[in-house]
């Protein structure tokens, strides 16, 4: 038998391993790392501890359309400066730097394909747009979502993914949660079936109108559901608030949500409470 000992501490060599930057994540909640191609196979969950990370519309649409395929309606409609608004920057120039940096024109992409061979309209949140912030495009575009389940009579999916209402549209985007709740109103009207899906974080103003006005009120594990944070809300009322409060499991627990769903199971799921839907009517 041959005996091996390593004699050096410190063994070096003239080539360095590449390591594409990337290539392994860290999950937030364990501190453990996975590879990427893993996550992108598992819809971007952790399968050890279902920790949720976010994705966008790109990647919901990818998985719930059939094949990945839709026609995308309300793209022609962007954003503009009206009230010629500046914080440190130019809201003007905070667009085309967004735009540029997310590939997205606005917070918000419509589709409209078939979810197991169902007909259905799926509007989707980007957080990497302004932080999903609700401003008149977000609100014009969920509102041809809307209208264009109505006329076809074809379901509503939301994908909520928001910090609220825009600041730098003022009172203009404060309009939209009018706007798509009077729309949602008259989808109901026709007995057109919208579900309402909340990610993380889903607050502000988006929490006060639309995304709790679902059929079906449902969320993704782990999701920070509210008006307000946390920190506002406990400054206001001068008391600590209960373990686990505003998140998804909590509104579960006291009934604010029907059900939450993990993202591997989403599109099943969505499709028998479609055909659930269909059966009934």
């Amino acid at each position: 038998m041959s005996w091996f000992k390593r004699k050096d501490t410190n063994i070096q060599t003239d080539k360095k391993k590449d390591m594409p930057e990337g290539v392994w994540v860290k999950v937030p909640t364990t501190g453990e790392t996975i590879h990427r191609r893993e996550l992108e196979e598992n819809l971007w969950v952790d399968p050890l501890s279902g920790y949720h990370f976010r994705i966008g519309s790109k990647e919901y649409f990818s998985f719930l359309f059939d094949n990945g395929k839709f026609k995308e309606i309300g793209d022609d409609i962007l954003p503009t400066d009206p009230l010629n608004f500046e914080d440190r920057k130019k809201y003007s120039d905070r667009i085309v730097q967004t735009q540029k940096k997310s590939g997205l024109s606005d917070a918000c992409r419509v589709g409209v394909g078939k979810l197991e061979k169902k007909d259905i309209v799926i509007a989707c949140m980007d957080f990497s747009f302004i932080g999903g912030s609700m401003g008149s495009v977000v609100g014009e575009r969920l509102g041809i979502a809307i209208d264009h389940a109505r006329e076809k009579k074809f379901p509503l999916m939301i994908i909520s993914q928001s910090g609220g209402a825009r600041m730098m549209e003022s009172v203009l985007s404060l309009m939209q949660m009018a706007k798509t709740s009077a729309k949602l109103a008259q989808l109901d009207e026709e007995g057109v079936p919208f579900i309402s899906m909340m990610t993380n974080p889903t607050t502000g103003g988006v929490t006060a109108s639309y995304a709790m006005l679902g059929d079906f009120n449902i969320s993704e594990p782990g999701a920070l559901i509210g008006f307000a944070g946390p920190r506002v809300i406990r400054q206001t009322i001068g008391r600590d608030l209960p373990e686990g409060f505003q998140t998804a499991e909590y509104l579960l627990e006291h009934g604010f949500l029907d059900f939450i769903l993990p993202r591997p199971k989403m599109k099943k799921r969505i499709a028998r409470l479609l055909r659930l839907i269909e059966n009934k009517n």
